[in-house]
């Protein structure tokens, strides 16, 4: 967790990373309150068609909650969320799949007593029935789907779960996917394929929103990153610069700046 003095070191910025692209998700200072705790303090952000960005922070910085706002779970007490420039803050999580967001959840929440196959059908329970091509593209991204898919999704490994979980919102044609720690748990092997997949399904044209720990790992994926600190965003830049800068290497990579 970030002390007073750890904040400090970083400048607050306009919140928005902008390339001068297209933006796909605008979220404009947004506030959520758990209670009467205010979760998040006027977030603002924009992902742009296309791009990889990555929100990273210590636990407790609002990461998890601004996905859960951006996906309809959580409702805004004030502030804006806007999809291709339409409002869409209001419209219920099931709905807004219909709109072309899909989110993998933190801990994965697969279906465990159903078989690799039923959990893949349900991901593409917003159109009449699946799509085989949709099908046979999770098959091709996760072959040890293909070869398992009859097997019992709670028999399967931390890292096999993962790979349905995002396989099973891939099946719902996102143009936007929301992913919420996807290494976690996971051994560094995995970790490395985890990403190599997430590259390979924003390269065939998917928008991604990631939360991520290993700041590392989703900066080296990332076009653009926002840091988060108690709820705001207290720096937004390209991935690289955020990469190379001191105070995010030696807050998240652990790394000692003199």
């Amino acid at each position: 967790m970030s002390t007073t003095a750890d904040q400090e070191q970083f400048h607050r910025t306009e919140n928005v990373a902008d390339d001068g692209g297209t933006p796909l998700l605008e979220l404009r200072d947004l506030r959520v309150f758990y209670g009467a705790i205010e979760a998040l303090k006027g977030i603002s952000l924009s992902v742009n068609e296309g791009q990889v960005v990555a929100l990273l922070g210590a636990n407790g910085a609002g990461k998890s909650t601004t996905l859960k706002a951006a996906s309809g779970m959580l409702a805004p007490r004030s502030g804006q969320v806007l999809l291709r420039g339409e409002r869409v803050d209001g419209i219920k999580s099931h709905e807004l799949v219909q709109f072309g967001i899909g989110h993998v959840p933190e801990g994965r929440r697969v279906f465990a007593r159903m078989s690799i196959l039923e959990n893949l059908k349900m991901g593409a329970y917003r159109l009449r029935r699946p799509d085989p091509a949709d099908m046979d593209r999770v098959f091709t991204l996760f072959p040890v789907l293909a070869q398992r898919r009859k097997q019992i999704a709670g028999t399967l490994s931390g890292g096999e779960q993962q790979m349905l979980a995002i396989g099973r919102a891939l099946m719902g044609k996102p143009e936007l996917l929301l992913l919420d720690e996807p290494s976690m748990g996971l051994a560094p092997l995995i970790v490395q394929q985890i990403f190599e997949i997430l590259r390979e399904i924003n390269e065939q044209g998917t928008t991604l929103l990631l939360v991520e720990q290993n700041a590392s790992q989703a900066l080296q994926l990332a076009d653009h990153g926002y840091v988060l600190e108690t709820g705001a965003v207290v720096m937004a830049d390209r991935a690289g610069a955020l990469l190379s800068d001191p105070r995010v290497r030696a807050a998240y990579l652990g790394e000692v700046v003199e």
